[in-house]
């Protein structure tokens, strides 16, 4: 007998919760709510000023040094592991770094190049314009 009646109270509640779901997901039910609660949906000056401020952090995303690639290898012929690497660190519009590291056998040696609109002023190796390339195309 106890155990009919918790399956049946446990049915009650399902259906209970399938009701507020449904109540809460109907086309007006939140602007109800809002005005239950004493506020309005966003008036259009709000939306505007909101559309402001997401252009302005987008305009600060694109700043930001958001393509990166890394390319490992083998500098030396006599060496394995890929030790060596360059790695690109780049904005929206192709500025930034090339950092490069060759790992010799008794020493290493570390390079930062300038990257401007997807090039560089000094000469690169290829393996930092791997780096480049796979940054400004998004595979990593």
């Amino acid at each position: 007998m106890a155990t009919v009646l918790s399956v049946l109270a446990l049915c009650v509640a399902l259906i209970a919760l399938v009701l507020s779901w449904l109540a809460l997901m109907h086309p007006g039910s939140l602007r109800r709510r809002l005005r239950r609660r004493g506020r309005s949906p966003k008036t259009p000056a709000e939306l505007e000023s909101l559309r402001d401020e997401v252009e302005v952090l987008r305009a600060d995303a694109a700043e930001t040094m958001r393509h990166v690639a890394v390319v490992r290898y083998d500098a030396f012929g006599d060496m394995g592991g890929h030790l060596s690497w360059s790695m690109a660190l780049l904005d929206d519009g192709g500025n930034g770094v090339v950092l490069t590291s060759i790992h010799g056998r008794s020493d290493a040696r570390t390079y930062a190049k300038n990257v401007a609109d997807w090039s560089c002023d000094q000469q690169t190796s290829p393996e930092e314009d791997e780096a480049v390339g796979y940054a400004r195309s998004g595979n990593r």
